[in-house]
C-alpha cells in the first residue's frame, strides 16, 4: 500500500501545529515546531501581505490536518469519509471513530507504539496478532472484544517496550495488560474518547462541496 514517505516535520509546520508524526522526538527540543514553527517553503516565514485564508482553505487545512495524523493517502482517507457518510449516526464523529478503529491507530493509543508510523511499521512486520491469529493489515477496524496481542517471537521488540516505559495514557474503550501485553476492546469509542486536535465538521464540509 503506498503511503506518504516524505518528512514529517515539514507536515507539522505546514499546518502550524504539532501533530506528535514522529512520537518521542515531537515531545522534545528536537521538535521542528519547537526550532522553526513557521510553514516550509522560501516564503514560510514572510507574514507580510497575507490575507484571510477563505472557507475553503480553512476546510482544507483540517482535511490535511487529519490524513497526516492517521498517515492516510488522499484515496483511503475519501473511503472513509464515504463509509462515515453512510454509517448512522454524526458523520464527523463516525469518521474519527472509523480511524481511531484501525488497528495501527488502536496500537498507537494503547502505547505499544509511540506514533502511527511506527504502529504500521510493528503490524507490517507481523509482530501482532488478533484473536490468536496473526495480522499483517494495519487498516484492520477492531470491534467489540477483540484482544489484540504481541507475537511471543516479539515481546522484547525495541520500539514496543521502549513506548511502553513511557507510560501513554490509554483510553478507556481500551484494556491494556503490560504485562502479558494484550490489548482489549472493551467498547467501541465514544465522542468524549476520541482527542483528536481537529475541527471534523470542516472535514465533512470540504467534502460535502
Amino acid at each position: 500500500m503506498a503511503r506518504y514517505n516524505g518528512p514529517v516535520c515539514r507536515l507539522c509546520r505546514r499546518e502550524g501545529q504539532k501533530l506528535f508524526l514522529k512520537g518521542e522526538r515531537c515531545h522534545s527540543p528536537k521538535c521542528a515546531m519547537e526550532r522553526k514553527g513557521y510553514a516550509p517553503g522560501e516564503h514560510g516565514n514572510d507574514r507580510r501581505g497575507r490575507r484571510r485564508p477563505s472557507d475553503y482553505a480553512l476546510q482544507l487545512r483540517e482535511k490535511q490536518k487529519l490524513r497526516a495524523i492517521y498517515g492516510l493517502l488522499e484515496r483511503q482517507f475519501r473511503r472513509y469519509v464515504e463509509r462515515a457518510t453512510k454509517a448512522k449516526g454524526v458523520t464527523g464523529f463516525m469518521l474519527l471513530s472509523l480511524l481511531e478503529r484501525r488497528l495501527d491507530s488502536v496500537l498507537r493509543r494503547a502505547g505499544f507504539a509511540s506514533s502511527q508510523a511506527q504502529a504500521r511499521q510493528v503490524v507490517r512486520h507481523r509482530h501482532i496478532a488478533v484473536n490468536g491469529r496473526v495480522c499483517d493489515i494495519p487498516s484492520r477496524s477492531v470491534r467489540e472484544g477483540d484482544v489484540i496481542e504481541v507475537r511471543e517471537k516479539s515481546r522484547d521488540l525495541q520500539p514496543i517496550t521502549e513506548s511502553l516505559a513511557h507510560g501513554y495514557e490509554v483510553p478507556e474503550w481500551l484494556e491494556v495488560d503490560r504485562e502479558n501485553l494484550t490489548i482489549t476492546v472493551k467498547r467501541l469509542p465514544e465522542p468524549e474518547d476520541i482527542n483528536v486536535d481537529v475541527d471534523e465538521q470542516q472535514v465533512v464540509e470540504f467534502y460535502a462541496r
